[in-house]
């Protein structure tokens, strides 16, 4: 069931923060992105690293380059990206793949990856969770971002 975006941060006026988001189903990744930007600036949040890229698939590639930096290195990765399902289970791949590299990216990091690429059945479950503001997962991504840097920063 789909729920309202919760506040889940701390203000974290100085953290860095990257978002790797796809171009694929624009529309959507925009909305979420336009979001999780404008709760990080709310939060105060001055240095968002933004890498775009073609699709789902691509995500991990560039969130595993972010999180092994040894400068500049993110204190969370944002992983925003919108996969539609068709009539063949290439969205079923896609989706299984993104979400075993971004766990093990972070697992392998200790660079906490927040994952909103989303794997959903039509295009009203994308403008709920992507273009509304109450249901919004790229709020729900930012606040998770920074209360995640809060704790890996406290943890280290």
């Amino acid at each position: 069931m789909l729920k309202e975006s919760k506040d889940l941060s701390l203000q974290q006026g100085n953290a860095r923060i990257a978002i790797v988001a796809s171009t694929y189903n624009t529309e959507y990744v925009d909305g979420m992105l336009n979001a999780a930007l404008a709760t990080l600036t709310n939060a105060g949040v001055g240095e968002v690293e933004l890498v775009r890229v073609p699709g789902a698939f691509e995500i991990p590639v560039i969130t595993a380059k972010l999180a092994r930096r040894k400068r500049r290195r993110p204190e969370a990765i944002i992983c925003l990206g919108v996969i539609l399902r068709g009539e063949t289970t290439h969205a079923d791949n896609v989706s299984e793949t993104v979400s075993r590299l971004l766990g093990e990216i972070a697992v392998e990091t200790s660079v906490p990856v927040i994952h909103e690429v989303l794997l959903l059945k039509n295009k009203t479950q994308a403008k709920a969770r992507c273009m509304l503001k109450k249901t919004n997962r790229g709020v729900e991504a930012a606040h998770s971002a920074l209360a995640m840097a809060r704790l890996i920063g406290g943890v280290s």
